[in-house]
C-alpha cells in the first residue's frame, strides 16, 4: 500500500479538471482506483490528499449555479454537529454583522432609560406593548416622576420598596381626570380645521357657541378666585384677616410668619388648617400656576417677604398654563417676542428693542418643546398681552425652526397644535387687546391667509401679519398689517405698525433696508466663524470659572478636614436613604447630632472630634496665615508700592500655573512610564516639560528674593538688582521660546497617534488643577509673563526717582526685557511666516515647493494679464485685450505667477477664487516698467523676466502704486543680498 501510495502521490489529475468529458488515460485507472481511500497511518500523504480533494470541491463549487451551491450547503449543514453548526453561526455573525438589534439588549440599563427619556408618554405607553423587558424599562420611576413633578402632580404616598410603576399610574390617573377633551370630541363641539362642508350659518353659530362657552368659563373662574381670596386663610398665620366674616372690627393677630412646620410638603402629608387653601386653590382652579398661586397667597398674608422668597423654590412645579388670565396687580411683560438666530443681524434689531418687551432669542436647531420651555422660562409665567414672532420666510410658510415650517398643512399636526395651544395659553385674550404678530407676508397668499385663520380658528386670538406690498428681504414688514379674524376674515388695515410696538422704529427701518445685504454678508461669516465661535466662547467662560475658583475664591487655600469630610458623606448617606423635600434643613440638622454625639464620646474619654464651628474657626486661621501676599504700607499716591504688591501677587498665580503644569501633566506621565505603562515615551516628556522645570525653579528663586524685599518695604527699598539676577539667566528663556513649536508639534504628533494620550488630555485639560486652561494654553503663560514683565518694569522705572538707588538696576533690567521681547516677536513672526507659506502652497496648484530658505510672502496682488497683437506699435497708441485673470505672489526672493479661476457660489453673491502655477522669475533677474495711462489700457505695467514677459493691471491705481513700490524695495533688497 505504501508503494502504491508512493507512486500515486496525487489524486487530482488534470483530466479531472478538464471536464467530465474527456475519457481518462488507461495508465491512470490503476493509479485512481483507491484514490477515495484515505491513508491513516502516512500523516503527510493524507493532508495532501485532502488539500486536492478540497481543492477539487472548490472548483465544483466555483462553476455551479446559485441553486446548486444551495443544495450543497444545505447537504452540508443538515450532516453537521451542534458544535459544527455553532461555529458556522459564530462565523456568519462575525462575517455578516447584525444591522439591527434590539437597543435595550446591547446598551446599559442607564442608557436604555436615557434613550427613552425623550418619548414623550404615549410612546412609552407603545413602547410597554413591544416586550415584557420593554414594559419594564418604559413603567420606571425616573421617567416618569418628572413628568409628574413639573405638572405639580405628586404622589400622596411614598411608594414601597417593591412597588413597582406607581408615578405612571398616577401620570395616567390624573391626565384621566382633567377636563381635556379629545379630538374627536373636539371635534365633536367645535369643529375641525378643515372641515369645509359646512354651510355659513351653521359654521357661524358654532362660533357663536364656541365664544359663550369661554366666556361662561372665564366669568367661573373669576367669580371662584375672588371669592377664595376672601375666605381662605393665608399660610403661616394663625389670626384671622381683618375684614373676614367674623367682621371688619376684628385685629390681625401678629404672626410669627412661615415656619417649618406650617410649610406644605411637596409629598402631600395629611392635610392641615394652613395648607388646605393651596389645595383648595389647586382643586378649583386646575389650570393656575403654583407661582400664581403663591403671588394671591403673598397678597393675603402677613408676612410675605418669606413667601416671596420661597416663590422661586417652587417656580418650577408649574401646572397647565391657563387660558384666560384676571387682572394683575403686579408689573408684567406686556409683549413677548420670540426671534430666531437665523435672522440677519439680530442685535441691531436687540439694540432697538422697546422697554417693555421681553425677548427670546431661540436657536433655528432646536426643537418646539425646547422653543415652549425657554419661553416659559423668559415670562416666568406671568401673562403678556401681544406675542410676536420673527422668523425667516415667505408668503406661505414661516421657517420657524430646522426642518419644521409653519404652514397650512403642518398647523394639524400634533406637535404643531400642542405647541401654539401652550405658548397661546400665556396671552391675553382678545377682548383685552392680545393677539399674534407674525413678521413674515403671509397675509399676500392665499394659502397664507389660510394659515393665519386657521391659526386664529386654533388660539382663539386674533393673528396680524404683513400683507406684502412692500418688495426686498425684509421690506415687507414695513408694509400695511391685515388681521384675519374667525368670522369676518381680513379686517380692516392696522393704521399703526405693528413691530413698532416691539422694535424702536428708526431701528426697524435700518435692519429692514438693510437686511438683504448683512444677509449675504452674514452667511459667508458664519459658515466660517460660527463653529470657532462657539469653541471659543466655551473657553472663555471656562477661563472666568477658573479665574473665579482659584483667583478670587483660592480654592487651593480651602483646606477640609478628615472629620469634616466624614460628617458630609455621612450626611449625604443619609439623605439619600430619606425621601425629603428640605434636604438643607435635614442636612444641617443630622451635622448639628452628629457633633453633639461626637463631643458627647469626646467627653466619655475617646478623641474629642471638632465641630462645624472649630473647623471653619481653624479653616479661616489656616487661610489667613498663608495668605502669600504681604501688606505694603501704601501711603497716598504711592504707585511703586502698588506696582511691587502687583509684581508679587502675580508672580504668585505665575508659579502656581507653572506648578500646575508639572503636577496635572508631568508627574502623571512620569508615574505611568515608572510603573511600565508608559502613555508616551521618555523623550516625550523631556522635550515637552524639561524646559519649563527649569523655568519653575528660576521663579521659585526669584520670588523667594522678591518676598524677602517686599517683606521690608519702605520708600528706599530696591527691587531692581533682584531682577537683572533674573535678567542674567534668561538663556532658560530664550531655550524655553526656542523648543516651544517643538513641544507642541510633539504634543500634537503624540495626540493623533496614541488614544492613550488623548484620553489623558481629556480627562487633564480644563480642570480645576489647571486652572480652567488646556495644556497648551498653560505652556504659553512663560511667553505672556515676559510682557507682564515688561509693563511692571515700565511701571516701576516710572514711579522711580532717577536719584533712587534703585533706577539704575530697574532702567537696566528693563532694557533686558525689551531686547527679549524683540526677539519673541522675530520667532512669532517667523512662525507665522512658515504658516502662511504652507497655506500658499496648498492654495496654489501645481506650484514648487515654496518652503525653502528663510523665504517669506511679502503680498498678494490681484491682477488680469493682457496680451498686444502688434509689438511694434509705441505703447501709448497699442491696443490690448483681456487673456485671462492673474494673482501675483511676492516673495522675499521671487515672485510668481498663478492663474486665478474666480467660481460663483450658485444663488448667492459671493464667490471664490483657486490659482494654478503659470510661472516664477527670481527678483535679481526681474525687471518692471509702468504703461502710460492711455484711452485703451489703464492701472498697467510689465513684468520682463530672463526669458519672457508678461503685461498686467490692476482695477485701482493705488494698488498699482502699492505692489510696485514693494515690488522695486523686494528687488533692491534681493540685489544688496545679506549684510
Amino acid at each position: 500500500m505504501e508503494s502504491r501510495v508512493k507512486s500515486s502521490p496525487h489524486s487530482v489529475q488534470r483530466w479531472q479538471l478538464d471536464g467530465p468529458d474527456l475519457p481518462a488515460p488507461p495508465d491512470l485507472r490503476a493509479r485512481t482506483r483507491f484514490s477515495s481511500w484515505t491513508p491513516l497511518n502516512h500523516r503527510e500523504s493524507n493532508l495532501q490528499l485532502f488539500e486536492e480533494r478540497v481543492n477539487l470541491v472548490l472548483h465544483w463549487f466555483d462553476l455551479w449555479t446559485d441553486v446548486q451551491r444551495k443544495h450543497l450547503l444545505n447537504s452540508l449543514l443538515t450532516r453537521c454537529t451542534k458544535l459544527q453548526l455553532k461555529f458556522c453561526r459564530d462565523l456568519l455573525i462575525e462575517t455578516v454583522s447584525v444591522s439591527r438589534v434590539d437597543f435595550t439588549a446591547v446598551l446599559p440599563r442607564f442608557l436604555s432609560l436615557y434613550v427613552m427619556s425623550f418619548l414623550p408618554p404615549r410612546d412609552l405607553c407603545s413602547a410597554a406593548q413591544v416586550s415584557w423587558h420593554w414594559r419594564v424599562l418604559a413603567e420606571q420611576d425616573c421617567l416618569w416622576a418628572g413628568r409628574c413633578i413639573r405638572r405639580g402632580w405628586f404622589l400622596p404616598y411614598t411608594p414601597g420598596g417593591k412597588e413597582f410603576g406607581a408615578w405612571k399610574n398616577h401620570y395616567i390617573s390624573c391626565v384621566s381626570t382633567l377636563d381635556w377633551l379629545t379630538p374627536r370630541e373636539a371635534a365633536e363641539v367645535y369643529g375641525t380645521l378643515n372641515q369645509q362642508n359646512m354651510s355659513g350659518t351653521e359654521e357661524e353659530e358654532e362660533r357663536r357657541k364656541e365664544r359663550r362657552i369661554r366666556q361662561r368659563v372665564r366669568e367661573k373662574l373669576q367669580e371662584e378666585k375672588r371669592q377664595s381670596m376672601q375666605t381662605r386663610r393665608p399660610w403661616g398665620c394663625s389670626g384671622r384677616l381683618e375684614g373676614a366674616r367674623g367682621g371688619g372690627s376684628q385685629q390681625v393677630r401678629p404672626s410669627s410668619g412661615t415656619t417649618l412646620n406650617s410649610w406644605p410638603s411637596l409629598s402631600w402629608p395629611p392635610r392641615t388648617v394652613e395648607s388646605s387653601s393651596l389645595h383648595l386653590s389647586l382643586v378649583t382652579e386646575p389650570y393656575l400656576t403654583v407661582t400664581q398661586c403663591l403671588e394671591r397667597v403673598q397678597t393675603s398674608s402677613v408676612d410675605g417677604e418669606r413667601l416671596h422668597k420661597a416663590r422661586g423654590q417652587l417656580s418650577s412645579y408649574t401646572c397647565r398654563p391657563a387660558l384666560s388670565h384676571s387682572p394683575r396687580h403686579h408689573t408684567c411683560p406686556a409683549l413677548l417676542l420670540l426671534i430666531s438666530n437665523r435672522i440677519p443681524a439680530y442685535e441691531m434689531l436687540l439694540s432697538g428693542v422697546r422697554a417693555k418687551v421681553t425677548v427670546v432669542l431661540f436657536d433655528h436647531r432646536g426643537t418646539l418643546s425646547a422653543l415652549l420651555a425657554q419661553a416659559e422660562r423668559a415670562i416666568s409665567g406671568q401673562p403678556v398681552q401681544r406675542l410676536g414672532l420673527l422668523a425667516p420666510g415667505g408668503t406661505q410658510e414661516v421657517h420657524l425652526l430646522l426642518g419644521t415650517s409653519l404652514s397650512e398643512t403642518t398647523l394639524l399636526t400634533p406637535d404643531h397644535r400642542e405647541f401654539w395651544e401652550k405658548l397661546c395659553g400665556w396671552v391675553a385674550p382678545t377682548q383685552e387687546g392680545g393677539g399674534i404678530d407674525i413678521f413674515c407676508p403671509l397675509a399676500a397668499s392665499v394659502s397664507g391667509v389660510a394659515l393665519v385663520r386657521n391659526l386664529s380658528t386654533l388660539t382663539g386670538l386674533e393673528v396680524w401679519t404683513p400683507v406684502g406690498l412692500a418688495t426686498g428681504s425684509f421690506q415687507g414688514i414695513l408694509s400695511e398689517w391685515a388681521a384675519a379674524d374667525v368670522s369676518t376674515g381680513l379686517s380692516e388695515q392696522q393704521t399703526a405698525c405693528p413691530p413698532q410696538q416691539y422694535v424702536c422704529s428708526s431701528v426697524l427701518q435700518s435692519w429692514c433696508r438693510q437686511a438683504q445685504w448683512m444677509e449675504e454678508a452674514l452667511r459667508e461669516m458664519r459658515s466660517s466663524l460660527e463653529p470657532r465661535l462657539q469653541e471659543v466662547g466655551l473657553q472663555a467662560r471656562g477661563r472666568a470659572l477658573g479665574f473665579c475658583l482659584w483667583e478670587l475664591i483660592c480654592l487651593e487655600e480651602l483646606c477640609v478636614s478628615k472629620e469634616l469630610s466624614e460628617a458630609l458623606t455621612e450626611g449625604l448617606t443619609a439623605l439619600t436613604r430619606q425621601n425629603e423635600t428640605r434636604p438643607v434643613e435635614f442636612l444641617s440638622i443630622f451635622l448639628t447630632r452628629w457633633s453633639k454625639e461626637k463631643e458627647r464620646q469626646g467627653s466619655s474619654g475617646e478623641d474629642k472630634q471638632p465641630t462645624v464651628d472649630d473647623l471653619s474657626l481653624a479653616q479661616h486661621g489656616s487661610r489667613s496665615c498663608s495668605s502669600p501676599t504681604p501688606e505694603l504700607p501704601l501711603t497716598v499716591l504711592d504707585w511703586r508700592a502698588a506696582a511691587a504688591r502687583e509684581l508679587q501677587h502675580s508672580e504668585c498665580l505665575y508659579l502656581g500655573r507653572l506648578s500646575a503644569v508639572l503636577k496635572a501633566y508631568e508627574e502623571p506621565l512620569t508615574a505611568a512610564l515608572n510603573s511600565n505603562r508608559a502613555i508616551v515615551s521618555y523623550t516625550d516628556v523631556q522635550i515637552i516639560f524639561s524646559s519649563l522645570k527649569q523655568i519653575l525653579q528660576l521663579n521659585r528663586v526669584f520670588h523667594a528674593d522678591l518676598q524677602t524685599r517686599l517683606q521690608q518695604w519702605d520708600v528706599h527699598q530696591c527691587v531692581g538688582d533682584v531682577f537683572l539676577k533674573l535678567c542674567s539667566k534668561l538663556k532658560v528663556y530664550t531655550n524655553y521660546v526656542n523648543n516651544y513649536i517643538t513641544a507642541l508639534n510633539t504634543i500634537d504628533k503624540c495626540r493623533e497617534a496614541k488614544p492613550a494620550f488623548r484620553a489623558f488630555l481629556k480627562r487633564a485639560d480644563r480642570t480645576l488643577a489647571t486652572h480652567m486652561l488646556s495644556l497648551q494654553e498653560l505652556l504659553l503663560c512663560p511667553v505672556w509673563r515676559i510682557q507682564e514683565y515688561v509693563t511692571l518694569l515700565q511701571a516701576l522705572s516710572l514711579h522711580t526717582q532717577p536719584h533712587h538707588p534703585d533706577h539704575t538696576h530697574l532702567c537696566s533690567a528693563l532694557s533686558m526685557m525689551l531686547q527679549f521681547c524683540h526677539f519673541i516677536k522675530k520667532v512669532k513672526d517667523n512662525s507665522k511666516a512658515d504658516s502662511l507659506i504652507q497655506e500658499t502652497q496648498q492654495m496654489i496648484k501645481g506650484c514648487p515647493k515654496l518652503n525653502e530658505g528663510n523665504r517669506q510672502l511679502v503680498i498678494i496682488q490681484k491682477a488680469v494679464l493682457l496680451r498686444s497683437n502688434n509689438e511694434q506699435i509705441p505703447d501709448s497708441l497699442r491696443t490690448y485685450e483681456q487673456v485671462s485673470d492673474v494673482g501675483l505672489f511676492l516673495f522675499n526672493d521671487a515672485l510668481v505667477l498663478t492663474w486665478r479661476h474666480v467660481h460663483h457660489t450658485p444663488f448667492t453673491l459671493s464667490h471664490q477664487s483657486s490659482h494654478a502655477f503659470l510661472a516664477s522669475v527670481a527678483l535679481t533677474s526681474l525687471d518692471v516698467r509702468e504703461i502710460m495711462h492711455t484711452r485703451y489700457v489703464c492701472h498697467a505695467f510689465v513684468l520682463e523676466g530672463p526669458c519672457r514677459s508678461w503685461i498686467c493691471a490692476t482695477e485701482q491705481d493705488e494698488e498699482r502704486e502699492h505692489f510696485l513700490s514693494v515690488l522695486r524695495s523686494a528687488i533692491n533688497a534681493a540685489l544688496m543680498g545679506p549684510q
